[in-house]
């Protein structure tokens, strides 16, 4: 009996929300290859037979070659159908990995030119999420991100657009693509436009970039939460100012191995950002690139750190205190967390 009682939980079973899942990232390795199959579309090896890729950004050819992939993986994206299988085995997998909130990242200007521009694009989404939800039970938000290789006024364009959306499925407003590229302070006047419509503001920050970048998000940008966010580890200072202001840090361990942000999961300085009090939500940003879903994300940070089921526990109660979850889902939530650790 006593053997029972120290076995692990199951993670799975463990209710979460998922704050950090990119669009086209979300796709299931097999979606991929049937939908370039069907349509003749020539995939490199890496995301055939050497799938999951080997992948570094440690430098710019190797963020590019990333982007490229993700890129690549895009294109296979052609018809409506093919868009509402896309959200409705995302919110499949995130329900089988204990998933009961998902916000789903997408930014419109990288399909506008294939689905009629980017309101209908956001058109399609939401009705897309509308559906998965029904047929699934998770409940969804969308989370609009504008492209920082893009002009700053497509961000602001991004951010209207996002505004007229706020009462209908949009949630947040976020800033992606490599933090080493353009001026992150060029974006304030999008991110202002998405604060007064009361979107939660996330733009990626402190991956690639370290703790001034951080800085800069929350100075300039107003960050409630930070894509990312994990390198905030490297400054007490700034750690402290996190926590002080509650602002939440969406920590995606196996892509931050990916890429070459940390050699390895020991590495991932999860601990140090629970010890100091912050706010931590464990997302897995791309899992077509990277490989594993949500409930991997747990388990990895189970093994690599030593965790305990009641540090799951407090992290999946988190990500649900970071979300823009209804309060039912919340409070649901909540006991279920509860009974699973019980």
């Amino acid at each position: 009996m006593q053997g029972e009682a120290q076995r692990p939980r199951d993670v799975s079973r463990l209710p979460k929300a998922h704050l950090h899942l990119h669009f086209t990232g979300s796709m299931r390795h097999q979606t991929l290859l049937e939908l370039a199959e069907r349509d003749g579309v020539a995939l490199p090896d890496s995301l055939v037979e050497d799938w999951p890729p080997l992948l570094s950004a440690a430098d710019e050819k190797g963020w590019f070659r990333f982007q490229r992939l993700y890129d690549v993986a895009r294109s296979v994206l052609r018809t409506p159908d093919d868009v509402r299988r896309l959200v409705l085995e995302a919110a499949e997998d995130d329900v089988r990995d204990g998933g009961r909130w998902l916000e789903i990242q997408v930014d419109p200007s990288g399909y506008a030119a294939r689905f009629g521009g980017i309101t209908d694009f956001t058109d399609l989404v939401l009705d897309c999420v509308r559906d998965a939800s029904e047929r699934t039970g998770l409940g969804i938000g969308v989370v609009i991100a504008a492209n920082r290789t893009r002009h700053p006024l497509d961000a602001r364009t991004l951010a209207r657009l996002a505004a007229q959306y706020a009462d209908r499925g949009v949630v947040g407003f976020g800033l992606s693509n490599d933090e080493r590229r353009g001026r992150t302070e060029d974006f304030a006047g999008a991110f202002g436009i998405a604060e007064r419509a009361g979107l939660t503001l996330v733009p990626h920050g402190g991956e690639l970039r370290g703790p001034d970048h951080v800085r800069t998000c929350l100075d300039v940008l107003g960050a409630q939460r930070l894509g990312h966010g994990v390198r905030s580890a490297e400054d007490p200072a700034l750690l402290d100012r996190i926590v002080s202001a509650g602002v939440a840090l969406e920590v995606c361990p196996v892509s931050n191995v990916s890429l070459g942000v940390y050699s390895d999961l020991t590495s991932v300085p999860l601990p140090q950002l629970l010890a100091a009090g912050a706010t931590v939500a464990l997302g897995s940003d791309d899992p077509l690139l990277f490989g594993s879903r949500l409930a991997g994300q747990y388990a990895t940070m189970r093994a690599a750190h030593d965790l305990d089921d009641a540090t799951l526990a407090r992290l999946a109660e988190m990500s649900f205190e970071a979300s823009r979850a209804p309060s039912d889902v919340v409070a649901a939530a909540r006991a279920d967390i509860a009974a699973w650790l019980a």
